[in-house]
């Protein structure tokens, strides 16, 4: 009795394995890259009508034995290459227009749904031969919409337009489109390849145009850059001379103001020159760099810049170094009248010192000699030898050899003719009673009295 129960329960255990192992192939995993479509009897939507399959992406389900069955749609994209030829675009101009689509079962809800009516069971030839019908069918009808220029020129255009399109007949039949790549676009009319040489040549021109500008602002960077370094040379050079003209204007200050007029002309002068220099090299590089604005005037523009403006610049300097020239005359012949004025006033300063100082001597001559008088007799006194000098100095060389007198007696007053005779020769000779009385002066009284005007004191 007891071998019969456990048979019953081993035959039992026999059977719940059996059952468990047939309930577990019965359950089915669906692997990330494909898509598990239950058909049977699966259910009903929303409307109440019955299911035709359900997708399941990711996770597992049941499968019912003899109600339900399964099968997988592979997820791996399909590469279709389309090599459209002669397709008619807006332009009525045939294109050739290769192209490579890149195309997958999709997993949106709806479109897989749609995928699971119409793909399931195909093969993926047969799926890649579908898709690219319709491929086909939307490319050409995007070409018919559209120019040449804008299918060539625009790509992401062109491109947008055929993946709206092509994206939306696929997912009718349950695909997606993941990649559209366009290899080449060429027309039986040449079109496509002029426009290509047109933008070839456009773009070489511009190449040239920006080589040329960029040479260009090279050259007037270059002669920025020297012009700059010219003026700060000169700037420098007028602050040096500057220097050294004020160091020789302070060593010079007491030679008088020729000197400094003079070193101020110089400076002024050099400094113009320096500016005036600088300010024609200037404008010659800004006429340089405007007439280098195209390939075709940059020879006219040379010549100017080396004939006109070079003979400009010439003319400037001449006239910058004339005015220059007369300026430096005049300020040299200022500073002339003003070394004749200062040596003229110096002479005169001089004068007014020796008088100031003569004037000196006499106040303190009078103060010695007490009075006015007495200080003349004094002076009187000092130069008396001088003056009884130039009294011979009159009479000494007259020369009488031989003197012969016919006297006739004695005249009126008692007086005889030689008498007489002595007499006049003697008042020829100034006497030195009138030469005082003519200064303004009379004899000091220890020479006698005052000599009368007939010169009765020389008889």
């Amino acid at each position: 009795m007891s071998e019969n129960i456990l048979y019953l329960l081993v035959g039992a255990a026999i059977v719940f394995f059996v059952f468990f192992m047939w309930v577990l192939s019965r359950y089915r995993k669906c692997p990330s890259d494909k898509i598990l479509v239950k058909y049977g009897k699966v259910g009903t939507d929303k409307d109440g009508q019955a299911r035709s399959a359900k997708c399941i992406h990711g996770g597992a389900s049941f499968i019912w034995p003899v109600i339900q069955s399964f099968q997988y749609m592979d997820l791996t994209p399909i590469s279709i290459n389309v090599d459209l030829r002669n397709a008619l675009s807006k332009q009525n101009i045939r294109v050739n227009v290769p192209s490579r689509f890149t195309v997958g079962i999709s997993v949106e809800p709806g479109v897989m749904q749609n995928a699971a009516e119409r793909l399931l069971g195909l093969k993926m030839s047969e799926i890649q031969d579908l898709a690219s019908d319709i491929i086909l069918g939307q490319l050409r009808l995007v070409i018919a919409t559209m120019d040449i220029e804008e299918i060539n020129s625009d790509r992401d255009k062109f491109l947008a337009a055929v993946s709206g399109n092509v994206e939306g007949e696929l997912k009718k039949i349950g695909l997606r489109l993941i990649n559209v790549n366009v290899t080449d676009i060429s027309d039986a009319a040449g079109y496509i390849e002029a426009l290509g040489k047109e933008a070839a040549a456009k773009a070489i021109n511009d190449a040239k145009k920006s080589v040329a500008e960029k040479d260009r602002d090279g050259s007037i960077g270059e002669a920025n850059a020297q012009r700059d370094q010219r003026v700060q040379v000169a700037s420098a050079n007028a602050t040096a001379i500057e220097g050294e003209n004020t160091a020789k204007v302070q060593v010079a200050q007491s030679e008088a103001q020729r000197r400094q007029k003079e070193a101020e002309a110089l400076k002024i002068a050099m400094a113009a020159e320096a500016v005036q220099a600088a300010k024609a090299k200037e404008e010659s590089y800004v006429a340089q760099r405007q007439a280098e604005q195209g390939r075709a005037e940059l020879e006219r523009a040379t010549q100017q810049a080396d004939v006109i403006i070079k003979a400009e610049i010439e003319r400037q300097q001449a006239v910058i170094a004339a005015q220059a020239q007369a300026e430096v005359v005049r300020e040299k012949a200022k500073g002339d009248a003003d070394a004749v004025f200062a040596r003229m006033e110096a002479q005169a300063n001089g004068a007014k010192e020796i008088l100031v100082k003569q004037a000196d001597g006499m106040k303190e001559l009078v103060a010695a000699a007490g009075c006015a008088e007495d200080a003349v007799k004094l002076i009187v006194a000092d130069k008396l030898e001088a003056l009884m000098q130039v009294q011979v100095e009159a009479v000494k060389n007259i020369k009488i050899d031989k003197v012969t007198v016919w006297d006739s007696g004695n005249d009126a007053d008692g007086k005889n003719s030689t008498a007489n005779f002595i007499s006049g020769m003697m008042k020829a000779v100034p006497p030195l009673g009138e030469v005082f009385r003519q200064a303004g002066m009379d004899l000091p009284k220890f020479l006698g009295d005052n000599i009368a005007e007939d010169g009765e004191k020389f008889s």
